[in-house]
């Protein structure tokens, strides 16, 4: 394990409570940025997406707008927004109207606590390339992907229809199951870092980045980052084969542009959010960060954007790689795999970095770890092994037992199902009649 500097004492970093004194027009401009960051990131996304795509299954993908097609999701988006709106007939409008707005507008709010560079001189005026930040900067993104939710079981709720509502309930199941594994995911890098707030964390990775000190707590946020997102392998609440367009089957025009916008705008923040917890945000890889130029000024949003676009890709990849998980394994890999997992992770960082700060003595430190591998092999030991499963029992659960033994009669196993008769098949589709009439001629007889 490394020991950390203390929050704070980078010279490339500002401190947390430097934001919010800074001019008004440079807040202002430094939220533009951000506003038009995110549009930009998220048209090149979905233009991404599709050449990747297409690129993995061998096909040429957009290639009509714009040179090479680059300009097709800014065509979309047009589209979307000239088309005809159709709102149902059975839907509560106020609550309709606004399910899509609670879905974007957390979307971008997230983002604002995101650093994606250190403290610049800006037209005479020192300030952090960070909208603003607070002493609870990560919880506060939870928070906002919390009520992003509320848009979507809200739309499937407004909608009226019975597939929206369907998806809904699974969006809502689903972030109830991913949010607690993210959130349990963090707690090793807020002990690490000594801090909640996202340009401390980005500090206190000046030397190594968590995701190499914490590779267990990296893979279940990346594994909880992609079911927070509704992104596939995970899309339950918008499966396309089961529930049409589940949430947003009723939505059209702008407001489903904005559903899809906040879409792709999540996914851009759990990226950034992961590049700032486990990748060192803005800063460099460690051997280059020596060189000043590659970690001051402007030129660490290159960085920032990299690692960024760099998950994005591993969303695509997934995307054009793995089939959509059964509903019941979903939540059994939330439940039954990722949260007990990151409750005996947090335990064991907790456990190292108490050794490694109260106690001194090397010989301690490894009668302790002696100590608590013999506990766990005494547990291992009396764990009750699992009962196996006895046929009969199982025959009898499910009624497969015999009449005689006061079962049900059960087909035979070779089971031949007869050809329908063609007369029967006639009758069944309307084509040809099962008996023809008596003044009809049977060569005239219309045939199937």
């Amino acid at each position: 394990m490394i020991a950390l500097a203390l929050p704070g004492t980078d010279s490339t970093q500002l401190p947390v409570t430097s934001f919010g004194h800074e001019p008004f027009w440079v807040t202002i401009v430094k939220a533009l940025f951000v506003f038009v960051l995110l549009v930009l990131l998220t048209l090149f996304t979905i233009v991404f997406e599709r050449k990747v795509v297409s690129w993995m299954q061998q096909r040429t993908g957009p290639n009509r707008v714009g040179p090479r097609g680059y300009l097709q999701s800014l065509a979309d988006g047009l589209k979307l927004a000239l088309k005809e709106e159709i709102i149902p007939a059975l839907a509560d409008k106020p609550v309709y109207i606004l399910a899509p707005i609670v879905s974007a507008v957390p979307a971008f709010l997230a983002f604002s606590v995101i650093p994606f560079g250190p403290k610049v001189n800006f037209a005479g005026h020192e300030t952090a390339l960070q909208l603003t930040d607070m002493p609870i900067g990560v919880l506060f993104i939870l928070a906002c992907s919390s009520v992003g939710v509320f848009g979507i079981v809200l739309a499937g709720w407004s909608s009226g229809s019975t597939y929206p509502l369907l998806g809904a309930l699974r969006s809502a199941a689903q972030v109830i199951s991913y949010e607690v594994a993210m959130g349990l995911s963090f707690v090793a890098v807020f002990l690490y870092a000594g801090s909640l707030s996202t340009s401390e964390i980005v500090a206190a990775q000046h030397d190594r980045w968590f995701a190499l000190t914490l590779p267990v707590s990296f893979v279940i946020y990346v594994v909880a980052m992609v079911g927070e997102t509704n992104r596939a392998p995970f899309d339950l609440p918008e499966a396309e084969s089961e529930l049409v367009g589940g949430f947003h089957t009723e939505y059209s025009s702008l407001k489903f542009a904005m559903f899809f916008l906040a879409e792709y705008i999540n996914v851009i923040t759990v990226s950034a959010l992961a590049t700032t917890m486990f990748l060192g945000g803005w800063r460099p890889p460690p051997f280059i960060g020596r060189i000043e130029f590659f970690n001051s000024g402007y030129f660490p949003i290159v960085w920032f954007l990299i690692k960024v676009v760099g998950f994005i890709f591993f969303f695509i990849w997934l995307r054009g790689t793995l089939p959509r998980l059964r509903y019941d394994q979903f939540m059994k890999l939330g439940w039954k795999l990722l949260i007990p997992v990151s409750l005996v992770w947090i335990m064991l960082v907790a456990a190292i970095r108490t050794l490694s700060t109260e106690v001194s003595s090397t010989r301690d430190r490894f009668t302790y770890i002696a100590i608590a591998l013999a506990v766990m092999l005494v547990l291992l030991f009396l764990w009750p092994s699992k009962k196996p499963v006895d046929q009969d029992d199982l025959d009898a659960q499910f009624g497969l037992v015999p009449v005689e033994d006061g079962g049900f009669p059960l087909p035979p196993l070779d089971l031949v199902v007869p050809p329908t008769p063609r007369s029967l098949q006639g009758a069944l589709v309307g084509s040809v009649p099962a008996v023809t009439p008596a003044h009809v001629d049977p060569e005239e007889a219309p045939h199937g």
